[in-house]
């Protein structure tokens, strides 16, 4: 397990699957706010990556967030898109609306970028969020990542086009302590 100051990321356990089903991606706005594409309904028992780990993928690497007191599943995180040749790859999480505003999104980044930058020796991590998504912006802004763009009327959320904000941290940028 990857330990952070609050959260740890842990593999996907199967207990995990119908927890994280129910409370990120039945929910049609969450769904919908946090994948590129239209929101669907998950049958029970299929295979959908979002919730069931394909081990023979290395562009991604999911991970279950647990509470480091008590052990509690809190949300997912996922260092996706890795580019082995470039050295980069994209950070994202989905934390359960019970763990909201504890700080736990902060402390996400902060283990996903010791993860990217020490573990997998990257060059460059990417945020791409909603630019309304102020709880994402602020934990990767705490976390030394730059605003690098603006990508206008980009993401079609609920129908209407909604502008995305681009984010980057360099590994020579990065500051293990910078969590906030």
């Amino acid at each position: 397990m990857l330990k952070g100051s609050k959260v740890g990321l842990r593999a996907r356990h199967e207990d995990d699957i119908p927890v994280l089903r129910a409370e990120l991606y039945d929910d049609v706005v969450n769904g919908s706010r946090a994948e590129g594409g239209p929101w669907r309904p998950i049958t029970p028992g299929s295979k959908d990556p979002r919730l069931v780990v394909d081990d023979t993928n290395q562009g991604s690497v999911p991970f279950s967030v647990v509470e480091l007191a008590g052990g509690t599943l809190v949300g997912t995180a996922t260092l996706w898109g890795i580019d082995n040749h470039n050295r980069c790859a994209h950070i994202g999480l989905g934390l359960l609306p019970s763990a909201r505003g504890k700080g736990y999104g902060t402390d996400v980044v902060a283990t996903l970028c010791h993860y990217g930058f020490v573990v997998r020796g990257l060059q460059r991590l990417q945020i791409e969020t909603l630019s309304d998504n102020h709880a994402m912006l602020r934990s990767a802004e705490r976390n030394g990542f730059v605003r690098e763009g603006v990508l206008r009327s980009s993401a079609w959320v609920l129908g209407e086009f909604m502008d995305e904000v681009l984010l980057g941290l360099l590994a020579q940028d990065w500051k293990p302590d910078s969590k906030g």
